[in-house]
Formats: C-alpha cells, structure tokens, sequence
C-alpha cells in the first residue's frame, strides 16, 4: 500500500467495514486474463483469518474459471464522501476498503451449506 498512514490494521475496523457493506467482488484469471464479479457474501472471523461465503449458480463462467484456478483476490468497499478543493489535486473521494486474497473452497456438504447461507442471509438481513 503506497499510503501506510492510511492502511488500517486493526481487526475490529476492517471487521466494521466488511459488517457495514453487502457486496465483494472478486478477481480471478482465465488463460492470463482478468474476470471480475460482484458478489453478496456472509462471512466469519475465527483466529484473525477472514472466511467469506459466497452463493452461487452451479454452471456459468465464474465456476468454470473456479474449477481450473481457485486462486482469487477480492475487494469490499465502503463509500465516503467528497472531498472538495480549490486545487484539482487537492480533491477527492473518502472510501474505507479491505482487500485480501485466497482460495475458493466448495461446499459440498448439505449441512455445512446449510451453516454457509445461514451466515450469508445473517450477514445480507443486517440493515
């Protein structure tokens, strides 16, 4: 990250944003070029490490991509508000965002997909 006095390390605000927004979006690659998709998303914290769940269709181009590359990076961001200047390089825009990497996991359990849409529909009821 280029501006250090900016990144946030601590777990309980990076916690806040990823309570306070309902959309991710994740990045993978297909024979070398980017796919992107926003996604809703439920999620747990256990020890530090951020797990998200993620619904899907069983079929599309997102899965087949999955399938052969499970690596990915996501993004969830949280929208701010101008900010106004006399300078053009004195403006901008306020957001809070977490940015992480990792690997997609199938579920294939019955109950352990239970237990993951549980805690997407928790997470995407929240107002």
């Amino acid at each position: 990250m280029r501006r250090k006095d900016r990144e946030i390390t601590s777990l309980e605000e990076i916690e806040e944003i990823i309570r306070s927004c309902k959309i991710c979006h994740i990045a993978m690659t297909h024979d070398g070029e980017p796919y992107l998709v926003p996604m809703s998303y439920g999620y747990e914290i256990n020890g530090g490490r951020l797990t998200l769940y993620l619904h899907s269709a069983r079929e599309g181009k997102k899965l087949d991509i999955l399938r052969q590359n499970n690596r990915v990076c996501f993004e969830i961001s949280r929208e701010g508000g101008l900010v106004y200047s006399n300078s053009p390089c004195g403006c901008g825009v306020l957001y809070a965002s977490v940015i992480g990497d990792g690997e997609v996991v199938f579920i294939n359990d019955g109950d352990e997909k239970c237990e993951a849409l549980a805690k997407l529909y928790k997470h995407q009821d929240r107002r």
